[in-house]
């Protein structure tokens, strides 16, 4: 059985171990501003798999969350690149529309693996997104985005991503040459696993799918809130 039928299969064995979400629990997935304390993306996604080896989890479609606009309502990715990360921004609540995407992240890596699928369920690609490894906390974890990301195709091919973005972040100084060359670092050795084709890639991932019964979660109001305690 693969990991992926595993994970699917959890949601009517016992009660998750201390300490780990159990299948069908629902937390936030967000993200720090860079270069500031502030939280700028915020995603409630439920559990599929968490133990000492991943946390997995998934964000369906009609998803309130939180995400980054110019302060005047701007979004960001319509900017220019050269002022996109210098304007003042503020944070709005949105709906992730399209198909959901799969999240999964090993303790302590510098990096998440997402799944995309196109509609009907056709896969589309793995996206590797390169930041600070996962801290938990009792509502769900928490990263800081570096910028760089990699796609990976069903055909094993691969290409960076979104390199002009890093680089402008370091002109905009937010973030410094030795921060730059631990994320590259990062790069290279998430491209190590998809060359060897290790996990998560191989794991079966792709033909996985949500149960049915699980509802949509909701944004709390208090989805800014700092966390009690935070472990890595």
């Amino acid at each position: 059985m693969s990991a992926a039928t595993e994970a699917g299969a959890e949601g009517d064995g016992p009660a998750a171990p201390a300490g780990y979400w159990a299948p069908g629990s629902r937390i936030l997935w967000r993200y720090r501003e860079n270069g500031g304390p502030h939280l700028h993306i915020v995603r409630p996604v439920t559990v599929v798999r968490d133990d000492a080896d991943l946390l997995a989890v998934w964000l369906a479609p009609g998803t309130d969350c939180v995400k980054p606009v110019l302060a005047d309502g701007t979004p960001v990715h319509l900017e220019p690149l050269v002022s996109r990360y210098t304007k003042p921004r503020t944070v709005q609540r949105d709906r992730w529309f399209g198909t959901g995407v799969l999240k999964l992240a090993r303790p302590h890596q510098p990096w998440s693996v997402w799944l995309f699928w196109d509609p009907g369920w056709r896969f589309k690609n793995w996206y590797v997104n390169l930041e600070e490894p996962l801290t938990r906390w009792e509502g769900g974890v928490d990263s800081e985005d570096h910028f760089l990301d990699i796609s990976v195709h069903p055909d094993r091919t691969w290409h960076w991503r979104d390199e002009d973005e890093f680089a402008q972040a370091q002109r905009d100084r937010l973030m410094d040459t030795r921060l730059a060359e631990r994320v590259r670092k990062a790069g290279r050795a998430a491209v190590a696993e998809i060359r060897a084709w290790g996990s998560p890639f191989a794991d079966g991932w792709e033909h996985w799918r949500p149960d049915p019964s699980w509802p949509v979660p909701s944004l709390p109001g208090d989805w800014d809130r700092t966390p009690a305690h935070v472990s890595s």
